[in-house]
């Protein structure tokens, strides 16, 4: 009867630990910071009926304009993964091959498996950057490859593909599998540090592309439960209103309201996270190097978090196990990698949740278990 695994890193799931490392994302927006008075009266205006399946158009304005595309090539979806599970379903019949990396947002790999793709696994390491290989991504594509899943910026990592690499891939998917798509997930993008620039979202690079992410992660609004896909691909954009209307009929008009205000108010938001997300990376640097001993990382280019890995020469498995056991006592919780598909050394840290005060508070009492752990070794 069970068919979806267990996990304990996400505080959605279970209970929530005094300091969590293990999210991905920044502090929740509130709804007094959209909203004034002249907001609120419109807000009484809003008729709780049926929205459309393609979404609101103001809102998809709204998306079109942050990407540089049609209102036309917005589809607005009931979150990230409401996108994703619909690419999946649309383009992959049961047996057709499907290309994505390890590590990655495993929820990501359930939206491949569920539809029955064959998945071929482009793994990406620790001691190469997370850096993807298009020799190796070469020998993944077939003619039956319909789709190719990545994320940039990656989930766990933070690292971002570079763009000239996104170029590469549409031309080598032209090459070896013209009919298939490239799923870019981009909901990191936006989630520069301090005053860096974000990258270009990739999806005018070619009609298959396709882009989607949500503003759960770098505007701070999960709660409103908001993502798209924008695609210049008109049949798949057809099916994907279809199948959004086959599934959930349409998105909360008062959520598409309240994302209208966010994303009005975008600058504003990204622009004070970009800042906090600066602060965060810059405390986990110095984590590092004051525990260089124990842990090494590979520096995220954008997003709320990052991977780390304990020292093979110096934690044993008994070790890992005694260090998680520890971080528990702690009240801290950080994401095992062995959920993401990597080895159980290696760890996600979210920077981006906790106020720098309580992030420093975190990160001593990971210190603890670090040095707890190792101790007991010895």
């Amino acid at each position: 009867m069970a068919r979806f695994p267990k996990n304990d890193i996400m505080s959605l799931v279970g209970d929530k630990p005094r300091w969590d490392l293990a999210e991905s994302f920044g502090p929740s927006l509130h709804l007094g910071d959209l909203l004034d008075a002249s907001c609120l009266a419109s807000l009484g205006d809003i008729e709780l009926g049926y929205g459309t399946a393609e979404g609101d158009q103001r809102l998809r304005k709204a998306i079109a304009d942050l990407h540089g595309v049609a209102p036309d090539d917005v589809v607005v979806t009931v979150g990230g993964m409401h996108a994703l599970f619909l690419v999946a379903f649309i383009l992959c019949d049961r047996g057709d091959e499907a290309v994505m990396t390890s590590p990655a947002f495993p929820l990501a790999r359930n939206a491949l498996d569920v539809v029955g793709a064959q998945l071929r696994i482009l793994r990406l390491s620790f001691d190469g950057a997370y850096g993807l290989d298009l020799a190796e991504l070469a020998g993944q594509l077939s003619e039956r490859t319909r789709l190719v899943c990545l994320a940039s910026p990656q989930n766990p990592s933070g690292v971002v593909i570079p763009p000239s690499t996104v170029r590469d891939i549409v031309a080598l998917m032209e090459e070896r599998c013209p009919q298939a798509h490239l799923l870019l997930d981009e909901t990191y993008r936006e989630a520069a540090y301090g005053h860096d620039p974000a990258i270009a979202s990739a999806v005018g690079l070619s009609s298959k592309v396709i882009s989607c992410a949500s503003l759960s992660k770098c505007h701070g609004a999960p709660g409103l439960r908001l993502g798209w896909a924008i695609t210049r691909d008109r049949a798949l954009r057809d099916q994907l209103v279809i199948g959004k209307f086959n599934t959930v009929i349409s998105c909360s008009p008062v959520d598409e309201a309240l994302a209208r205000r966010v994303l009005a108010q975008s600058e504003r938001i990204i622009g004070e996270r970009r800042l906090h997300l600066a602060e965060g990376l810059a405390r986990t640097a110095a984590f590092v190097r004051t525990n260089a001993q124990f842990v090494e990382w590979v520096r995220p280019d954008a997003g709320a978090l990052c991977c780390l890995r304990l020292k093979p020469a110096v934690f044993d498995d008994g070790a890992v196990r005694r260090f998680f056991d520890m971080l528990a006592g702690e009240g801290v919780r950080v994401a095992n990698g062995a959920w993401f598909g990597e080895d159980a050394r290696v760890f996600r840290l979210g920077f981006g949740l906790l106020s720098i005060a309580d992030l420093k508070v975190a990160l001593e009492g990971l210190s603890a278990a670090l040095a707890g752990a190792t101790r007991e070794v010895a």
